[in-house]
């Protein structure tokens, strides 16, 4: 098999812990909308497929609207480093990682992942950053990934898309790179195959010591 030389990340549930903040934005919502609030485990099972599909899954049928879209997106961007932080582990990987090509590939938009990552003094790690906006296309299709790749000058045999969703799953698989799913995030695999499983991410320092260039 090819080494692997580069490293792609997803985002919110692989990189960094951010549903206690997204769930604040999305109860803020409901509220102004006379809805009960949403425990963190229902927002868990609405997150991974872009914030459009946050809040359709997160308000009744029939209700959303792009002003909604945008209501939510204020009130996140108003909380988007109250709670969230890297997963125990994550910059010790990054750190053994450093001189390896990095990239991040979420479905968030791109100023908020963004300032995310220079919030919690992640964003020197990567050589590119695509957000849910920076393609015509979001995850699952492969654009994103193609589109980090380029930007890295990197090859698709060699690189590796690490997620916690199924759209991770399917857009690395699609662009040719090999996938890594990580079992503590938010999403599930939805019966995708992965040629690699972290259950924690400590365990990727195991599944890939010390890798260099």
């Amino acid at each position: 098999m090819t080494e692997l030389r580069t490293y792609l990340f997803d985002l919110d549930g692989t990189l960094v812990d951010s549903l206690q903040d997204l769930t604040t934005a999305i109860n803020e919502l409901r509220t102004d909308l006379d809805l009960a609030p949403l425990t963190l485990a229902t927002v868990r099972g609405y997150v991974g497929d872009g914030a459009t599909m946050l809040v359709r899954r997160a308000l009744p049928a029939g209700t959303f609207s792009g002003n909604l879209l945008q209501d939510f997106l204020d009130r996140y961007r108003r909380h988007l480093l109250d709670h969230t932080r890297p997963y125990a582990d994550i910059p010790a990987f990054l750190d053994s990682l450093q001189g390896a090509p990095m990239g991040v590939v979420t479905n968030k938009p791109l100023d908020m992942a963004e300032e995310v990552l220079r919030g919690l003094g992640l964003r020197p790690y990567f050589g590119t950053v695509i957000g849910g906006d920076s393609c015509a296309e979001k995850k699952p299709h492969s654009a994103p990934v193609r589109q980090a790749l380029a930007e890295l000058g990197s090859e698709a045999a060699t690189a590796i898309m690490i997620g916690d969703h199924r759209t991770d799953l399917i857009a690395g698989r699609s662009a040719g790179t090999r996938t890594c799913f990580c079992a503590w995030g938010f999403g599930i695999s939805d019966g995708n195959p992965y040629d690699y499983l972290a259950a924690t991410p400590i365990e990727l320092l195991r599944l890939f010591p010390g890798s260099r260039p």
